[in-house]
């Protein structure tokens, strides 16, 4: 059993199955043998890393010997980075994905098989793809509010259901979590009050601020935890009881490089760059997925800790400077000021031109003129001078296909 090898030990087993999977593929997959421009193994630095554009072409062309549509597990990336592709997954690699799903959630007490989920995600809208989404939630225990509508009418209903049903735990897409909570907070109620089995709330896919987690905490009456996936991979990370984000090390390689990809030391910020030890199937190896972050000072090969998250790679800002900042910066420090008075419901920030971005936000009534020159000001503090910020105010923010709320955008 993995969880059983002891530390001492642990850094030989994930050196041996990386070197396994990058040998296996050599032999056994024509994709990654010309991806990979060489037969020889000789040394980890020198394994190519992958990115997602290298994947955008037919799957059949990307399977490995032996394998095909019929005998693995298939899905698609929802392509929030803007390279969407087609992957497959052996059976048994997908076994493990969810065992490991399983072995997290465990440590607060949560059975996949038995505990009743609180789903706050998107559905498929076409017949067939509802349809199947509403079969999978029937059997894996779980009861869908969709996310497309937000409104306080429908925040109502959410929360005569949370009345009616025994729920043991809450999983879904943070801005969506957030927004029920505001919910609440407005009208003085605990969802553990309302819904007594209740134990867990875990949120995904989008960025998680400590102010959501207090507000989440202080609403629900549960612990929040986050949880770091992606679909072609599985679970790459989970915050434990310790408030530590434990990164997958049984069935992942995580890595945080630099431009050139070479390997920081924990605590400075890189690409984030996962090695799926067990795919069979299709070969995730020294795979950017498009995210950056840093390792902390305390990460094993057994335990690696995840420091810090700061969301994709490609959601940049472009400052009159010419200086590059992450888009969520952006982002974080304006919803420092704009959600002190609790009228702003939830926004996103849209770059439109070099140095110009607009906020676009929902709330009742519309930000008064003080609310906007301390955003500007907070910007010209944190950031730099001479951005040109305008203001669009909706009743309703647009999300993806899939539920998902991206809350910086360039549209350079």
């Amino acid at each position: 059993m993995i969880k059983n090898i002891p530390e001492g030990e642990y850094a030989a087993y994930v050196e041996n199955k990386r070197q396994e999977i990058v040998q296996y593929h050599l032999e056994n997959n024509s994709f990654y043998r010309d991806f990979f421009k060489s037969r020889e193994f000789s040394s980890w630095e020198e394994v190519p890393v992958m990115q997602k554009k290298d994947l955008q072409r037919p799957l059949e062309d990307r399977f490995s010997k032996d394998y095909n549509s019929k005998n693995c597990y298939i899905g698609k990336t929802s392509g929030s980075s803007g390279h969407p592709f087609i992957f497959a997954k052996d059976r048994f690699c997908h076994a493990l994905s969810w065992a490991e799903f399983n072995d997290r959630y465990q440590w607060y007490g949560i059975d996949l098989d038995k505990s009743i989920q609180a789903r706050f995600y998107g559905i498929p809208l076409d017949r067939f793809g509802y349809y199947k989404e509403r079969i999978k939630d029937r059997v894996g225990f779980r009861y869908r509010f969709p996310i497309f509508d937000l409104s306080d009418e429908k925040m109502e209903e959410f929360l005569h259901e949370f009345e009616k049903k025994s729920f043991d735990y809450i999983n879904g897409y943070t801005s969506s979590i957030v927004l029920f909570a505001k919910f609440l907070k407005k009208k003085n109620r605990v969802l553990k009050d309302v819904s007594p089995n209740l134990r867990l709330c875990i949120v995904t896919s989008e960025m998680f601020f400590d102010e959501d987690k207090v507000l989440l905490e202080e609403t629900f009456g549960v612990p929040v935890v986050n949880e770091y996936g992606a679909s072609e991979l599985g679970l790459l990370a989970f915050q434990n009881p310790g408030d530590e984000w434990i990164l997958n090390s049984e069935t992942m390689f995580v890595e945080v490089l630099d431009k050139k990809g070479k390997a920081v030391p924990a605590g400075e910020e890189g690409r984030i760059v996962i090695t799926s030890l067990y795919n069979k199937a299709h070969p995730f190896i020294r795979y950017d997925i498009g995210d950056t972050g840093s390792l902390a000072a305390n990460s094993s090969f057994k335990k690696p800790v995840l420091k810090r998250l700061l969301g994709r790679t490609n959601d940049v800002a472009v400052l009159p400077s010419g200086k590059v900042v992450p888009g969520l910066t952006f982002y974080y420090v304006t919803k420092s000021i704009i959600e002190n008075d609790g009228q702003i419901k939830e926004f996103i920030v849209q770059q439109t031109e070099p140095g110009s971005f607009t906020v676009i936000y929902v709330s009742e009534v519309e930000l008064r003129q003080e609310q906007k020159k301390k955003i500007e000001e907070a910007m010209e503090v944190y950031l730099e001078t001479g951005l040109n910020l305008s203001f669009e105010h909706k009743t309703m923010l647009n999300r993806s296909k899939r539920g998902k709320l991206k809350q910086f955008e360039s549209l350079l």
